[in-house]
C-alpha cells in the first residue's frame, strides 16, 4: 500500500472527483486514476463508484483509516520539531457555535503569539456535526456540549454555563423576569432534536419536574434556536453566551428559569492515536484561555 495511493482516495473523498482531485494534488487525473485502480486491486474491493461519482462502503472505510495514517506522519514532523523547542504543523479546531464566538478570538491570539507557525483551522457547526468528523481524524480537538456518546472519544470538562429563556416581547411569560421549571409546561418551544447531549439534558430537568417539554421546532443547532428566538419567532432555552444585547430587547426578553440545569461544555479528543505536538499545544492554551475567561454566564465545571 502506497501513501500517494491513500492520498489519491483521500482527495476524491474531500473534492468530489478524480479531476478536482487532480487538481488539489497538482497532477493530473490519470495518475489519480491509476493510483487507486492500484490501490482498489491489492485490496480486492471497488472504493469508487465510477458511475455515481462517490465513495463506495468499502471506500469510506479506507478514507477514515488514510486520514488517521496522514495525522500521525504530519504529527512525526511536528514532534521532532518540538524536541527542539519550535511547534510546527497544524492543528484542527472543532468548536459548537454559541461558544466559537467568544472563546475562537481569545485562542487564535493567543496561538500566534506564543506559536507563530502553528497553523490552526477551525470547524463552527454543532456538536452532533463535530463528533464523528473527530472519530474520522478531520478534526484533532472538539469543544462540545457534554456528555459525548461512545467510548472512542476521550473528554475533558472546560467550563458550565447558565441556561436562560428567550420569549418574545408579547409573550405571556415576559412580564416576569424568573419562573419555574413547571411553567413550561404546554409551552411551545424551539428545541434541539432528541439524541442530542442538550436536548438530553433539557429532557432530564422537565421530568425532574413533572412536566414535559413541547418542541414547536427542532433545529439542530444552538446559535440557529438562539437566533430565531432573538427576532421573536418563538421562546427558547439558549446558553447565557448564546445570547447577544440587553435582557429586556424589544423583540425579546430572557427569563431565570428554577430546575433549569447548567449547559456542561468540554474539549474531546480520540482515545487512540498519539495528539501532535501542535494539538498539544492548542489544547494547552485552550485550557489557559477558559480558566482566565470573565464570560457573562460561565462557571468552573463539576460533576
Amino acid at each position: 500500500m502506497d501513501l500517494r495511493q491513500l492520498a489519491a482516495l483521500v482527495a476524491v473523498a474531500d473534492h468530489g472527483g478524480f479531476s478536482a482531485a487532480a487538481d488539489a494534488l497538482h497532477t493530473v487525473q490519470s495518475n489519480v486514476s491509476s493510483h487507486i485502480a492500484r490501490l482498489e486491486r491489492e485490496l480486492g474491493v471497488t472504493l469508487v463508484d465510477r458511475q455515481a461519482g462517490r465513495l463506495t462502503e468499502e471506500g469510506a472505510l479506507v478514507v477514515a483509516r488514510a486520514r488517521r495514517i496522514s495525522g500521525e506522519l504530519e504529527g512525526v514532523v511536528s514532534d521532532l520539531a518540538a524536541l527542539h523547542d519550535e511547534i510546527v504543523g497544524a492543528a484542527r479546531l472543532g468548536v459548537i457555535g454559541t461558544t466559537s464566538r467568544w472563546l475562537v478570538p481569545r485562542v487564535l491570539a493567543k496561538v500566534r503569539e506564543r506559536h507563530p507557525r502553528v497553523r490552526l483551522v477551525v470547524v463552527d457547526a454543532t456538536s452532533t456535526s463535530l463528533e464523528p468528523r473527530l472519530l474520522a481524524g478531520e478534526l484533532d480537538l472538539a469543544v462540545v456540549n457534554l456528555p459525548v456518546p461512545g467510548r472512542d472519544l476521550s473528554c475533558e470538562p472546560l467550563f458550565d454555563e447558565d441556561l436562560l429563556l428567550v420569549v418574545p416581547a408579547g409573550h405571556p411569560l415576559a412580564a416576569r423576569s424568573r419562573i419555574d421549571m413547571r411553567d413550561l409546561e404546554g409551552v411551545g418551544l424551539l428545541l434541539p432534536p432528541p439524541g442530542t447531549a442538550f436536548r438530553g439534558e433539557l429532557d432530564a430537568a422537565a421530568a425532574a419536574a413533572g412536566i414535559l417539554l413541547r418542541p414547536i421546532a427542532e433545529v439542530d443547532g444552538l446559535r440557529l434556536i438562539a437566533g430565531m428566538a432573538m427576532e421573536g419567532q418563538a421562546p427558547a432555552i439558549v446558553p447565557a453566551t448564546g445570547v447577544s444585547g440587553p435582557s429586556d430587547h424589544e423583540l425579546w426578553k430572557t427569563l431565570s428559569v428554577s430546575g433549569l440545569p447548567r449547559r456542561r461544555v468540554g474539549v474531546a479528543q480520540r482515545r487512540r492515536g498519539l495528539p501532535a505536538a501542535p494539538t498539544r499545544a492548542v489544547l494547552e492554551v485552550l485550557r489557559e484561555v477558559v480558566g482566565a475567561a470573565e464570560v457573562k454566564g460561565l462557571h468552573p465545571p463539576t460533576g
